[in-house]
């Protein structure tokens, strides 16, 4: 056998190695396709989490340069959420993959809203990289941004809507390892968040706490996910924080909003003290609570109280405190 009839043997040999080893992988522990979303057939589970309730933004648009408020092109979806990244099937490209996603959802009666291909569709005189972290729904991704399709469809039943954003990249062929497209699947569920589970804090025992502890963390003031205006269904923990101030008139307290790790340093930190002022502005235009008793402060990521690493310390961080601002007396 010559040079060349062996150099193209060994080649073919590292080709097909290389694919049987992204065929021989196998799914992520605990992880589960989604019923109405299915996969590719060959391509394995590399990221797999499912949460009750969640809320994330996911474009319904291509984003333009000007575009510089994002719910101008992304929706905002509350509900159960599924989040799972796909890997391969090694030597097709992303395009074929995507397209077949897009025709199983139609089937399943899914109505496309956006259905783009790379920079020139998704993000016109845009940088691709913030179309792409929007698709990709906190799935970590390759960052071939060149390579993006991206896909967002919506299904009406009984008094649930699903909405699925799909995000494709691919990477390219190596000596190792084909060509290999790369998906992440986003679902959402929207239904309303089962609530009443987080009990009222009432002010005897906001004082009992502050007495002893000079501070308590409250988890009764709702907000949005990403803004800052308190939600109606607060009203019985504001409730019992103004009376916690109108049975203690002499009392002055650090109002402090506090977030989750997830997110930008400086966007928290921000986030946290709008959020941390506008509990002091319902105090004092709903409960007449003099201003100069009441300090906001926000103090972002800094202090938490549990790891970020899961849904449910991540939780446990998202509060507010009620600090005692003691000077003496």
């Amino acid at each position: 056998m010559n040079t060349f009839c062996r150099i193209v043997l060994a080649s073919m040999a590292i080709s097909a190695a290389s694919a049987s080893t992204v065929l021989a992988q196998k799914d992520i522990a605990g992880s589960a396709d989604h019923g109405l979303v299915g996969r590719y057939e060959g391509s394995v589970v590399t990221f797999y989490q499912a949460k009750a309730y969640d809320e994330v933004k996911l474009p319904f648009k291509p984003v333009g340069r000007n575009e510089k408020d994002k719910a101008a092109w992304q929706a905002d979806l509350a509900g159960r959420l599924t989040s799972i990244r796909y890997e391969g099937p090694g030597g097709r490209s992303i395009l074929e993959v995507m397209r077949n996603y897009e025709a199983a959802l139609k089937a399943k009666g899914f109505e496309i809203r956006l259905f783009c291909r790379e920079a020139k569709e998704c993000s016109p005189g845009r940088s691709p990289s913030d179309f792409w972290n929007a698709a990709r729904g906190r799935v970590g991704m390759p960052t071939t941004w060149d390579t993006t399709v991206y896909l967002l469809a919506e299904k009406q039943a009984d008094s649930v809507k699903t909405t699925v954003g799909i995000l494709g990249v691919e990477t390219k062929a190596t000596n190792t390892k084909p060509m290999t497209p790369h998906v992440a699947v986003t679902v959402v569920e929207s239904k309303p968040m089962e609530s009443g589970k987080i009990a009222v804090v009432e002010a005897t025992e906001m004082q009992r706490a502050i007495e002893r502890d000079g501070r308590i963390a409250i988890y009764g003031i709702y907000f949005d996910f990403d803004k800052s205006d308190v939600k109606p269904d607060s009203a019985p923990q504001i409730e019992q924080l103004a009376a916690l101030l109108k049975q203690n008139p002499r009392l002055e307290v650090l109002i402090v909003g506090h977030t989750d790790g997830q997110g930008a340093f400086d966007y928290n930190l921000s986030l946290s003290q709008r959020r941390a002022q506008a509990v002091v502005d319902t105090l004092v235009s709903g409960h007449a609570i003099e201003r100069k008793r009441l300090t906001p402060a926000g103090a972002g990521m800094v202090a938490p109280v549990a790891t970020n690493r899961t849904e449910e310390g991540r939780t446990k961080n998202r509060r507010v405190e009620i600090v005692e601002r003691y000077v003496g007396r």
